[in-house]
């Protein structure tokens, strides 16, 4: 008689949760924690702490937090809301649900991914297609450009009135993860309108959140864009640029500068998909892939470990600049 070993069955992502069914977990809460993703851009603190003011305005006791790095880039201190956040070590251990807002999967919780286990329930809200739906409840729309593109839905349904401080979260992530509005389709112009009618300024946003960095950015850009290769016949001819920051480069700058070379990068007109290898320690990458028309770099990221979206994605690796460079030329084929 043959024996065969155990194996435990892969674990089965619970559906997702309608609209209203998330709102009335919402509107339930006695108490929230609102978890950003490490290293956060303008969509999860911007959803984190729009979600945090409606809570702080019913009086339900909630924390905003994130898990590293230690303080919020200096782009999104004047967002409304930040008095909500606190230290990561700070974060408490129990509650009755915790929402993770722009997460596409624990580990992007950092450290602070071991608080699912204290949370009575656990909600997601994102927008990225690769989300893992490590929540109990996961309310996930891919089609939406924004995490605060979802969250608006979830505020119309909910019947919070969106003022100027809400718009102002909200539009700092529309306006971030649409690239100042160079992708996206007709609903994210719509959007920006209604957003701009709370008496907003956009502008203003907008320069703080992307056109605002300290001098010694351009020494680190200097750099690194004299790093950067061009592979033409990568991808059948589609070509592939990509330039490697190293520790060196970086030392003494945020994670915004640092996230902004993959957007220069990316305009090379003879590549279609562009890559920055990001050194975080001695054979420590992370990378961030972009593209422009018709390669779907989130397949190519999901291929490697990492995810997200079909223009823009990414994935952390370990190894030389060299043989991390030939493994991303590999999985594009």
């Amino acid at each position: 008689m043959t024996h065969c070993p155990d194996t435990a069955p892969a674990p089965i992502a619970p559906p997702d949760l309608p609209l209203q069914e998330a709102v009335d977990l919402l509107d339930g809460a006695t108490s929230v924690t609102i978890l950003c993703h490490v290293q956060p851009d303008a969509d999860t603190v911007g959803s984190g702490l729009a979600l945090g003011t409606v809570f702080a305005r019913r009086g339900t006791p909630v924390q905003v937090a994130f898990a590293s790095p230690s303080e919020l880039p200096a782009s999104m201190a004047t967002l409304p809301g930040v008095d909500l956040l606190v230290p990561a070590d700070r974060v408490a251990h129990e509650v009755d649900l915790l929402v993770a807002v722009d997460c596409g999967s624990a580990g992007r919780l950092g450290t602070l991914a071991s608080r699912l286990d204290g949370a009575r329930r656990s909600l997601v809200i994102d927008h990225h297609r690769s989300n893992t739906r490590f929540g109990t409840f996961n309310l996930i729309d891919d089609a939406a450009v924004s995490t605060t593109a979802v969250l608006t839905e979830v505020f119309d349904r909910w019947g919070v009135p969106i003022d100027a401080d809400l718009a102002h979260c909200l539009y700092a992530g529309l306006v971030t993860d649409t690239g100042s509005f160079r992708w996206g389709g007709p609903g994210s112009h719509a959007l920006a309108e209604r957003l701009l009618a709370t008496g907003i300024d956009a502008a203003a946003i907008t320069r703080r959140l992307l056109d605002s960095h300290p001098f010694g950015w351009l020494p680190m850009l200097a750099s690194v864009l004299a790093s950067a290769e061009l592979f033409p016949a990568a991808r059948d001819g589609r070509g592939l640029v990509h330039a490697v920051i190293r520790c060196t480069d970086s030392a003494g700058l945020g994670a915004e500068e640092i996230e902004s070379v993959i957007d220069i990068v990316r305009t090379t007109a003879e590549a279609e998909v562009a890559a920055v290898f990001k050194e975080t320690a001695p054979q420590s990458w992370s990378v961030s892939l972009r593209s422009k028309d018709d390669v779907d770099v989130a397949a190519v990221a999901e291929r490697l470990g990492g995810g997200g979206h079909r223009f823009a994605a990414g994935y952390t690796t370990s190894g030389s600049s060299a043989d991390v460079v030939a493994a991303l030329r590999e999985a594009l084929g």
